[in-house]
């Protein structure tokens, strides 16, 4: 987040650009996902900048201490007991802190003040950092464009913290668990294994605990993804013990009443729905009703079904277009990894040589009716299959590839400016 991202928002608007989407920005689980989140408000410390200083003095700390103090009390404690109980997830450590009994937490503060008072300071730099970030996107005019992950880890604080907002056993584990059916990505389905929401609860309380986070979203980006949306109509519940997610089922969720509460709430906020799965009339009419933009991704196009949603020809302006997410193999490694008889439908569709391929869906990205078109760095760099971020249903081998240094330069930012412009996208 220090002087190479801003020189990175430099070069969005060299390059005509408008926004830069990014990966929930939580703290990452031990296979690097941030999806598989400790805390849904806090931010991961990798992507703070250790070259800059501390952006104040203590009183400065102590006014950020304060002002957080709704969620970031609560992490610091969280985390610094998890080194103390080994790593342990929460439901195994000691009766009173595991059901956080008053005493035991002012006992467990007091010993741990040191750590504690280490990792606000840790939350205070990534937060300065954040703010100078986005304060130089918008002088530069460029929108950020963030993701909330619909769910928690099940190790997490916001698990441990607010247990009542989830549906977990007597000891503190979910059941049922996350996952979807099967789909494009993975034939068993995906067993994600995150507790799902107490729903009749979270109606209750006027969804107090969404409107909490999503207020945070709020400060951080100027649009936000709504990861795995469709679960906000129905979620995938699966049996904590099932082997795969084929045993689970549909149960509804009230997407509705949330959204009502959310909008009013946080008017400021606009939201995009992560709408690609299993989508079912009930999740259409729910974005439909809030005018919410859903996603098409190029790369789902091309199954031989002229139909197909995601094919340029049935794009509607109230769509965000990719080439591909960071779910998708890149474009390149997409491309060389099809069927042949797959590769000739493409060729046929964008009448494009296999070495203009490429080219050609990053300009029917561009040239989509969609009111937002998004590319991946690595197809902006035209790399292969070794540059992908994630392969859903894996749990090793993801989230590793970083940007080249250097990779984007002045040469490249001029071509993208004339695209952006000759599309109408800058």
């Amino acid at each position: 987040m220090g002087d190479t991202a801003l020189r990175f928002i430099d070069w969005l608007a060299d390059a005509g650009f408008s926004l830069w989407q990014v990966l929930p920005l939580v703290p990452v689980g031990e296979a690097g996902s941030p999806y598989w989140s400790r805390a849904d408000r806090a931010g991961e410390p990798s992507l703070i900048d250790p070259r800059e200083l501390d952006p104040g003095n203590d009183a400065d700390m102590a006014a950020f201490r304060a002002a957080a103090a709704s969620w970031l009390e609560d992490y610091a404690l969280f985390e610094a007991l998890s080194r103390e109980q080994q790593g342990a997830p929460w439901w195994r450590w000691p009766a009173p802190l595991r059901d956080r009994d008053p005493a035991a937490l002012a006992a467990a503060a007091l010993r741990h003040r040191e750590e504690i008072d280490r990792i606000v300071r840790v939350q205070w730099r990534f937060d300065a950092q954040w703010r100078r970030l986005r304060e130089h996107a918008q002088a530069r005019g460029i929108a950020l464009f963030g993701d909330l992950p619909i769910y928690v880890a099940p190790d997490s604080v916001t698990t441990w913290s607010e247990p009542a907002q989830f549906v977990l056993d007597a000891q503190g584990r979910p059941d049922p668990v996350a996952g979807v059916p099967p789909d494009y990505f993975a034939e068993d389905g995906q067993l994600w294994g995150n507790p799902v929401y107490d729903w009749p609860r979270h109606e209750r309380d006027g969804f107090a605990f969404w409107v909490r986070r999503l207020r945070l979203q709020a400060e951080r980006f100027d649009l936000l993804r709504i990861d795995h949306f469709r679960g906000l109509a129905a979620f995938w519940a699966v049996p904590a013990a099932a082997p795969t997610a084929r045993g689970g089922q549909w149960v509804s969720a009230p997407g509705h009443a949330l959204l009502q509460r959310v909008t009013a709430q946080l008017p400021q906020l606009e939201l995009v729905a992560e709408d690609l799965g299993v989508i079912t009339p009930d999740v259409v009419a729910l974005r439909r009703a809030f005018g919410l933009p859903g996603m098409r991704v190029l790369q789902f196009g091309f199954d031989g079904d002229p139909t197909n949603p995601h094919l340029p020809h049935h794009h509607d302006h109230d769509s965000v277009i990719y080439t591909g997410t960071h779910d998708n193999n890149t474009t390149a490694g997409w491309y060389a990894g099809l069927a042949d008889a797959d590769r000739d439908r493409v060729r046929r569709y964008l009448g494009r040589a296999d070495e203009d391929v490429v080219d050609a869906l990053r300009r029917a990205a561009l040239a989509s009716v969609g009111q937002l078109a998004v590319l991946p760095v690595q197809d902006i760099l035209h790399l292969g299959a070794g540059a992908r971020l994630n392969t859903p249903g894996t749990i090793t081998g993801n989230w590793s590839w970083r940007l080249p240094q250097d990779a984007l330069h002045a040469d490249l930012a001029r071509r993208y400016r004339e695209l952006n412009g000759l599309y109408d996208r800058s």
